[in-house]
């Protein structure tokens, strides 16, 4: 299974303190706006999201169709093929995307310890 670009996307209290924190740790804003309080930081192919208010729990997010570098691949398992496959094999799948669609969709999943996973695609 093709999930794409990997990426955790946390739950911050207060976005510019954690700005700063990750860039002090030698992270860039990759993407995002500070004034809709997320952003994408990047420390080479490593990608933390952070999200002030949009969410309760830290995510694993995975993102179809892209690279690191958010730039479109060919060859990547589409989101509503995971999310069958995964149903096929018993998984709960929360928020589901309308199978009968094309392009951009995602659903989540949780591991066996709570751990929220979205799958996430853009194109």
């Amino acid at each position: 299974m093709k999930l794409g670009a990997f990426s955790i996307s946390l739950n911050v209290k207060d976005i510019q303190k954690s700005k700063t924190f990750y860039e002090n740790l030698g992270f860039e804003v990759f993407a995002g706006d500070l004034e809709n309080n997320y952003l994408i930081m990047k420390n080479e192919n490593t990608l933390v999201g952070l999200f002030q208010g949009m969410f309760e729990n830290n995510l694993l997010t995975f993102n179809p169709g892209w690279d690191t570098d958010a730039n479109t691949i060919d060859d990547f398992d589409d989101v509503r093929a995971i999310q069958k496959s995964l149903k096929s094999k018993g998984i709960k799948i929360e928020n589901e995307a309308d199978e009968t669609s094309i392009g951009p969709a995602s659903f989540a999943v949780y591991d066996p310890d709570g751990n929220v996973i979205l799958i996430d695609q853009h194109i």
